[in-house]
């Protein structure tokens, strides 16, 4: 047993309350090296009493770890636990406690691991909606044009090439025009990029936080909008730019105009005066190094009070849902803390969500965001099915180190994404292979946490990066791709269907080794509900047996490209035997 690799500490993702009554618990330990892993857990005021050995599951794998997990309800929501591992093949028996690996249980707890009390307010609870949500993203300038006289005055034909700075008229009247659209999808949430006044045709570089752009309509067209999406039952989140403004924000105006004297001075991070761009480096923070977007001072108590404004206006007087949070990781800790304390004494059930591209642990400890966009996992995904540059074994294990990452809650309510305004589009990354593309959504719309469709992708819509994804939304029937469109309603309503596909229960039963080999199987589940899906991303036909759990029956609920099973039962298991074609799919669900 290497007890090197055996890692566990409190809080975290490795011990965190789920609710006001569980804690789980986990541990990581060399792949294939332990045979069992058990909590030993009880009540660190009456041990003896309450003392009980609970076993541990694996329920994530990468290619070097195990990493178990198990769920204890405390008598008294306070605990002390150590972790027993067993290695059948040596008959090696080890204890570790919080100091160390023992050979025998130690008779006092004194030495254990400790979870002092689940006290409620630190339990991370992201608004349940979330869990059941599909949403759509909306890029406003390119979706539709439903009042051309508020489009600016170098609009464009709509449908032309997209480039960093031309216009096309999309506007919220337009959205309102194609919400049947967006309903019969089965989209049940809309995540739109900037609505506010800005001189761009992305408004990334807020000018006035508390009104619509012209261009797209009015704060008013804005609430029409949103309770016409609530009479649908979806919910609709906003795109706040916090940490940076546009060059005409007011207050940076006045600190340009009057340099130091001005009383907006400190609203900005600046290194020198005056307010300048000198080989190509401004001389105050920005994002990245574009002088059209000034960073903001958020420690400043001026900057607080006005952004803090901003977030409650658009939920209590608009009643949108949401916030997603523009470069939120360049933004202080502190202000994120009180940001969502802001937040939700006016909604406990607004969604906070960050841009965070990489590890994001820091921000998901219940007192800052409800979750991030998960680009680990877009990653992931587009390397396996798109660029084929995974075999379905690493893919794998990329998702199992993600899914040990973060806490249960944190899982079940991630933003996963696999194409944006800022990325190629899927079609484009999958070298315009529509199966492979079909793969890679159904994979998006079966597994734990929120998935969200980029506009246009239903339909067909390709291109490359920024500006080429920003293309305007098809909407001619003859120029939408029917069967795509046939295909994301079927798997979108398979996802409202099953609450397995929205739990966070999903195990892996097979994964090709070889760069030919693209098949992969996955089963998820909730309660009694069991669900089996089997796929071949690749262009090599392969039938191949498969050992699962025994079920009284097989059925077969939706396949694609002629995949088939032929199921034999045997007492304890199943030996299922799958034909998958290139690029096809099957999805089975089990009778008990």
């Amino acid at each position: 047993m290497m007890l090197e690799a055996v890692y566990h500490r409190p809080k975290q993702n490795w011990a965190y309350a789920y609710d006001k009554q569980t804690i789980h618990l986990r541990l990581r330990t060399k792949r294939n090296d332990c045979s069992q892993v058990e909590a030993i857990v009880g009540d660190k005021y009456t041990w003896k009493s309450t003392v009980e050995t609970i076993p541990m599951r694996i329920f994530a794998q990468d290619e070097l770890f195990d990493y178990w997990e198990t769920s204890v309800i405390p008598p008294y929501r306070r605990l002390r636990y150590a972790f027993q591992l067993v290695d059948a093949k040596t008959e090696q028996n080890i204890i570790m406690t919080e100091r160390g690996f023992v050979e025998e249980l130690p008779e006092d707890p004194n030495s254990f691991f400790d979870f002092p009390f689940i006290n409620p307010i630190d339990v991370f609870e992201p608004p349940a909606w979330v869990k059941d949500a599909v949403f759509y993203q909306i890029f406003p300038e390119r979706f539709a044009n439903g009042d051309p006289s508020i489009s600016p005055d170098n609009v464009e034909p709509w449908g032309g090439k997209p480039t960093p700075k031309n216009y096309f008229g999309g506007d919220l009247q337009g959205v309102i025009d194609h919400l049947d659209h967006i309903a019969e999808l089965g989209i049940n949430a809309i995540y739109f990029t900037p609505l506010f006044e800005a001189t761009t045709n992305h408004k990334y570089d807020t000018q006035d936080y508390l009104k619509v752009d012209p261009h797209f309509g009015t704060n008013e067209k804005l609430k029409e909008l949103v309770e016409a999406c609530h009479a649908r039952g979806i919910r609709v989140l906003l795109d706040a730019v916090f940490n940076h403004s546009g060059k005409t924000f007011p207050p940076f105006v006045d600190a340009q105009k009057n340099g130091q004297q001005s009383k907006y001075a400190d609203w900005f991070h600046v290194r020198s005066w005056p307010l300048e761009v000198v080989d190509g480096i401004p001389t105050y923070d920005t994002f990245a190094f574009e002088p059209l977007m000034p960073k903001l001072n958020t420690e400043h108590p001026e900057v607080k009070e006005y952004l803090f404004k901003v977030a409650r206006y658009w939920i209590e007087e608009i009643g949108v849902d949401g916030w997603r949070l523009d470069v939120a990781n360049e933004v202080d800790h502190q202000f994120w803390r009180e940001f969502r304390k802001v937040v939700k004494d006016v909604n406990p059930d607004a969604y906070i969500l960050g841009e965070v591209w990489h590890d994001s642990i820091m921000w998901l400890q219940g007192d800052q965001f409800d979750a991030v966009m998960n680009y680990p996992f877009t990653n992931a995904v587009l390397d396996f099915f798109g660029h084929q540059t995974l075999t379905a074994e690493a893919f794998t294990h990329a998702i199992g180190h993600q899914l040990a990452a973060y806490s249960q809650q944190v899982t079940e309510t991630a933003f996963n994404l696999l194409d944006s305004h800022d990325t190629p589009r899927l079609l484009t990354i999958c070298d315009s292979n529509e199966s492979a593309m079909k793969l890679a959504a159904l994979f998006q719309l079966t597994y734990p946490g929120t998935p969200c469709i980029y506009y246009g992708d239903e339909v067909g819509i390709d291109g490359g990066g920024d500006p080429d994804c920003r293309k305007c939304m098809v909407w001619e029937p003859e120029q939408q791709n029917t069967d795509l469109l046939a295909f994301y309603k079927e798997a979108i309503a398979l996802r409202h269907r099953h609450e397995a596909l929205r739990s966070s229960d999903i195990r892996f039963v097979h994964a090709g080794r070889d760069a030919s080999d693209g098949t992969l199987v996955y089963e998820r589940r909730e309660g009694s509900q069991r669900l089996l899906i089997a796929m071949n991303a690749r262009s090599t036909e392969t039938d191949f047996p498969l050992q699962v759990e025994q079920a009284t029956k097989w059925t077969t609920l939706w396949e694609h490209g002629n995949a088939q099973l032929i199921a034999t039962a045997t007492k304890q298991q199943d030996k299922l035997m799958l034909s998958l074609p290139a690029y096809s799919f099957i999805v089975l669900q089990a009778e008990a």
